[in-house]
């Protein structure tokens, strides 16, 4: 009883020290810098948070490195921020080094009067652009004679298609158009009478195309794919909208 009556003393105490302190690691490479010594001190002046630096980052409750939130650039990379802990000194640390004081105080390290770190410096995305190099007025005859039976793919056409299978302007629309249209042979339901020469299996003998089969080489489906990219997209409205 008197061992529980103890601990329980000591709960308010344990709580403090966790809040005053945070378990923080840096690589090696930053250390080096002089850069924690640099941000520690000010961090503890202001908050009277003590920054205890390890050695192991499987013991850190915030640690800098290759993963989490982008905090500033320098020594040739982008340096983040994981916090793995929610404890108040941790969570204060790592509100302090995301707020505009923290980043003017790392942006402001110059131990040779010339700054080593910056705002982070993230890369943007690289959009590939994709070029067809088939010949889009062959696919177009293409486009009416091999697919025109079910869809329509050019206005005006003599082929009106089956009016729940959707038109090439309509296909042309959606965001993943280029992925449903060169591999549309193994989608249902075109893998029962699609053949691709060199690419798709013979039918099996016991189960022969239900109807007329397509045949097309991959020339041809390039000269498909051509076409279709050349297409208006059909203007589908605004999505509903629900109140």
């Amino acid at each position: 009883m008197r061992i529980l009556v103890l601990i329980l003393a000591l709960l308010p105490g344990l709580a403090m020290a966790d809040d005053k302190r945070v378990a923080f690691y840096a690589p090696p490479a930053l250390v080096e810098s002089g850069l924690i010594r640099h941000i520690a001190p000010r961090f503890s002046l202001k908050t009277q948070i003590k920054v205890d630096l390890v050695n192991d980052p499987a013991q850190a409750e915030l640690l800098l490195g290759p993963e989490g939130r982008a905090l500033f650039s320098g020594l040739g990379q982008v340096w983040h921020m994981e916090l793995r802990s929610e404890t108040k000194g941790a969570q204060r640390f790592a509100d302090w080094l995301t707020s505009q004081v923290g980043a003017r105080t790392i942006q402001g390290f110059a131990p040779e009067g010339t700054p080593i770190f910056t705002e982070p410096k993230v890369q943007e995305a690289a959009v590939a652009r994709v070029e067809m190099t088939g010949d889009a007025v062959a696919g177009q005859g293409l486009s009416w004679a091999k697919c025109g039976r079910c869809h329509v793919t050019e206005r005006g056409k003599g082929s009106f298609g089956i009016g729940s299978t959707p038109s090439f302007f309509v296909m042309r629309g959606f965001d993943d158009w280029q992925a449903r249209f060169t591999g549309f042979y193994v989608l249902k339901p075109h893998a029962a009478f699609t053949q691709i020469a060199e690419v798709t299996d013979p039918f099996p003998v016991d189960r022969p195309s239900p109807i007329a089969p397509i045949e097309l080489t991959l020339d041809e489906l390039e000269a498909i794919l051509a076409y279709v990219a050349i297409l208006d997209p059909a203007d589908l409205g605004k999505p509903l909208q629900h109140q």
